[in-house]
């Protein structure tokens, strides 16, 4: 077993992976990055006695050409890097032409640059005993979604780069995953759709599950999919 590299830790989806990963046994230490402390601390203090070496690595993803050294940090501290999971995301929902250049470039950093930049680093330790890597996109990068340009297209570009990935990296062992969840209770989703009930649609740990069962070892089929979380609540 190896290390679990989970960005977007503090919150959400990447929080309930984290807390659920770590009841699974898959891997015996996690690696735990964002840009807010105390929301890292607070995942980790809830994956209690299920993970005994859980480490936080502090980093705001709008700098990605800082992640080479969180990634060196990472194999230093903790070891041989065995899965690494794209879970971070940042959204401004504006339509074209509310839409700014400096907005548009945030966007790309955290939701494709910072994917790319850790893949890359990644990928350097772990091409010599294979594992997963893992990418959370978004339905929104499937269809049309007026109003969010930046978020939607930049999802559409890491569902693209799983894609091109699963075939350029099968030759080290490592298989590549793509999930592209609908609408879940998320801070990012709400500001999406900052009206919209949470209770009504699906939440961060619906997702996990998924996630879960992906980067089970056992699990060597569902590589080079963008499979699609949707949930239906029942009313």
């Amino acid at each position: 077993m190896g290390t679990c590299v989970i960005t977007g830790a503090g919150s959400g989806i990447g929080k309930a992976t984290a807390i659920k990963l770590s009841e699974c046994g898959y891997f015996d230490s996690f690696a735990l990055v964002g840009r807010n402390q105390s929301d890292l601390e607070a995942t980790r203090d809830s994956m209690g006695a299920h993970a005994s070496n859980v480490r936080i690595f502090n980093i705001d993803l709008s700098y990605p050409e800082r992640i080479p050294e969180v990634v060196s940090a990472i194999v230093e501290q903790m070891g041989h890097i065995e899965c690494l999971l794209n879970i971070a995301g940042y959204t401004d929902p504006t339509p074209l032409l509310a839409t700014s250049l400096e907005s548009f470039e945030l966007t790309y950093k955290v939701n494709v640059f910072a994917p790319f930049m850790f893949m890359r680093e990644c990928v350097k330790y772990m091409k010599q005993r294979g594992g997963k890597i893992l990418n959370v996109a978004s339905t929104a990068g499937m269809t049309p979604r007026p109003g969010w340009l930046s978020y939607a297209s930049s999802k559409a570009a890491l569902i693209s780069m799983s894609d091109t990935l699963t075939a350029e990296l099968s030759e080290y062992g490592i298989m590549v995953y793509c999930v592209s969840p609908g609408r879940c209770a998320t801070k990012l989703r709400r500001r999406l759709a900052p009206e919209e009930d949470p209770s009504t649609i699906m939440q961060p740990e619906d997702v996990a599950e998924v996630i879960c069962r992906l980067v089970n070892p056992s699990e060597a089929c569902l590589d080079g999919q963008n499979i699609v979380i949707r949930k239906v609540i029942k009313k």
